[in-house]
């Protein structure tokens, strides 16, 4: 396909094509990331008007049962929503189970429903190093609702938040310490915290649980100076609750929008995502940097021998004098 069958066919919403798009973005081939940064800079002009969620929580929190109950609500509502399932890869073989069409088979046939399960790769923050440019792609096709799910809570959650407008953490109750399982970190990042399985015996649990956490919130500075962020209860079995969290969201955007914190916050995760490909690219060069390919398996010995100490060996690869870029590393 030539680039622009690309970029038409995923602002034609052709479901094949946009798969077909995601699929390319994510390969590490440098052929296609060429093609990838020119289909991604011609739909950037007709995005920005989705909503986009990040949803985290604690292992078997239930965020894909969740997920699939609050897409079809959406559905309903004739949203078109964009679920971007990141699947754990194994640190050994780099696969993974990609199972989350499957944990969400019923909205996996919805027309207006588009799901895209993809590795992590071994990211931090279990987002892949792609997901910003699948979002824009889903974005262009006309999802007005992208939703991305993360592998569970982790020191890095703050990459999800850096490029979404609504940050939810979902947790549970009745399952020891409600405290336990969550870093303070994230409670700093969540825009609202919602306990789910709030049904049956659990209800009870739910509502102490959502006491401790409201009193959690309560010793923290809240990310925005608009907005305190709510504890909430659902269940993503009988929907109770998912309706609140929506409307919740909605209000979040308003008040965002009307204050101008939504404009200035789109603006400073541009600056992110350009800062973060500005690291991935100076890594890449750096390990294809000849001076580097020629020094390194010495200086590793040097350092694994005991002879030379770990921050002399880096310096000294840091600092190599032909460690440089030629005009020919920025084209394109």
């Amino acid at each position: 396909m030539q680039t622009q069958e690309y970029i038409d066919g995923v602002l034609a919403k052709n479901r094949r094509i946009v798969a077909k798009t995601i699929t390319l973005i994510e390969s590490s081939l440098p052929s296609h990331q060429d093609i990838a940064k020119t289909i991604v800079d011609a739909l950037l002009p007709h995005t920005g008007k989705a909503v986009r969620i990040g949803i985290t929580g604690v292992p078997g929190v239930g965020k894909s049962t969740y997920i699939e109950s609050f897409g079809l609500q959406l559905v309903k509502q004739s949203h078109r929503v964009a679920v971007l399932a990141v699947d754990p890869s194994s640190s050994k073989s780099g696969g993974s189970i990609m199972g989350d069409k499957t944990r969400m088979e019923r909205l996996s046939l919805e027309q207006q429903a588009f799901i895209r399960p993809s590795p992590s790769g071994g990211t931090l923050g279990g987002v892949t190093r792609r997901t910003r440019e699948t979002m824009i792609v889903c974005e262009a096709a006309g999802f007005d609702i992208i939703i991305v799910e993360t592998v569970g809570v982790g020191q890095s959650e703050t990459t999800v938040a850096s490029m979404v407008d609504f940050f939810l953490v979902l947790m549970l109750a009745g399952a020891g310490d409600e405290l336990q399982g969550i870093k303070k970190g994230v409670l700093e990042l969540a825009d609202t915290i919602a306990i789910n399985k709030a049904d049956g015996n659990n209800i009870e649990h739910a509502r102490k649980a959502k006491i401790e956490y409201e009193k959690a919130l309560n010793l923290l500075t809240p990310s925005s100076k608009i907005w305190s962020p709510p504890v909430l209860t659902c269940s993503a079995v009988t929907l109770d609750g998912i309706d609140e969290i929506w409307q919740t969201i909605l209000d979040h955007r308003k008040k965002l929008e009307s204050s101008g914190e939504l404009a200035d916050k789109r603006r400073k995760q541009a600056l992110d995502w350009m800062w973060a490909l500005v690291e991935e690219g100076l890594i890449d060069r750096f390990y294809k940097n000849p001076g580097v390919g020629k020094s390194l398996p010495n200086i590793v010995k040097s350092v694994e021998k005991g002879i030379t100490g770990p921050t002399v060996a880096a310096h000294k690869l840091l600092y190599l004098h032909d460690l440089c870029f030629s005009e020919s590393d920025y084209e394109g």
